[in-house]
């Protein structure tokens, strides 16, 4: 992963990026903002100040030139002023003084072919690191249900995606130095330091009820345990008092 340091304000003020008409499809929220994957990368990756985690916001140059604003399904750059570009509503190279570290996208209804051919080159010429395309639909949209791209002498060159099964695909980011999942038609991130999956809003919410659910059950096993023993006081109470009642009455008639 980059090194991290503090971020370099913009060269200069500049107008900002013209709003997005509304986008068309639902790929991006079915397959990155529901499941919560920006949450959990910005938690993983940290620094939010200077870690942009974010997605459909434009990207291009400034001023140097012009290839016609492209826009990342989910985009992050690293040792940038992340509130600055958030306020720009854009990604412009020429300010920020270095491309985004990392771009993906999620494979639409109407304009996949887009992703792999004309996308590819431009945030190649943009000079992004890294190119990750992935498809839910297991490849009736992409060639492949899950690839990515290394930027090496300015030309991307594929990442190696393992198949695990017929279910299940991986390929590691380098830059992110996370490995992307396809497993069932899911968009997954794991961890290899830690080997675990970043959380998703599932997985959360299923932690936090299993937790509840045990602690339920915990409660529960002792609310049983401390009746089962009341019961078994009074009835050792109510045994030994009958003791007494019967020793008594043998007192009685043997006087």
């Amino acid at each position: 992963m980059p090194p991290r340091h503090a971020a370099t304000p913009p060269a200069a003020p500049a107008a900002r990026f013209a709003e997005r008409p509304p986008r068309k499809d639902m790929q991006n929220f079915l397959h990155l903002s529901l499941p919560g994957h920006p949450t959990a990368l910005i938690r993983h990756l940290g620094q939010p100040d200077i870690t942009l985690v974010i997605g459909d916001m434009p990207v291009d140059w400034r001023r140097s030139q012009r290839e016609g604003q492209l826009y990342p399904d989910l985009m992050i750059a690293f040792n940038v002023d992340a509130r600055a570009i958030t306020a720009e509503r854009g990604y412009a190279i020429d300010d920020v003084g270095k491309p985004p570290d990392f771009v993906l996208e999620v494979a639409s209804l109407r304009n996949a072919e887009n992703d792999y051919i004309n996308k590819r080159t431009g945030y190649a010429n943009y000079g992004i690191p890294e190119y990750w395309r992935f498809d839910p639909t297991h490849a009736d949209r992409y060639p492949q249900p899950l690839a990515g791209d290394r930027l090496t002498d300015g030309a991307y060159q594929p990442i190696t995606i393992t198949r695990t099964d017929a279910n299940r695909y991986w390929g590691h980011s380098a830059v992110l130095n996370l490995d992307l999942c396809w497993e069932y038609g899911q968009l997954r991130w794991y961890d290899p330091a830690t080997q675990r999956y970043l959380d998703t809003h599932d997985s959360e919410a299923n932690a936090r009820i299993a937790e509840r659910n045990a602690r339920i059950t915990a409660e529960t096993q002792r609310d049983t345990a401390e009746a089962q023993r009341d019961a078994e006081r009074d009835a050792r109470i109510a045994a030994e008092e009958r003791i007494r009642q019967l020793e008594a009455e043998l007192r009685r008639r043997s006087q």
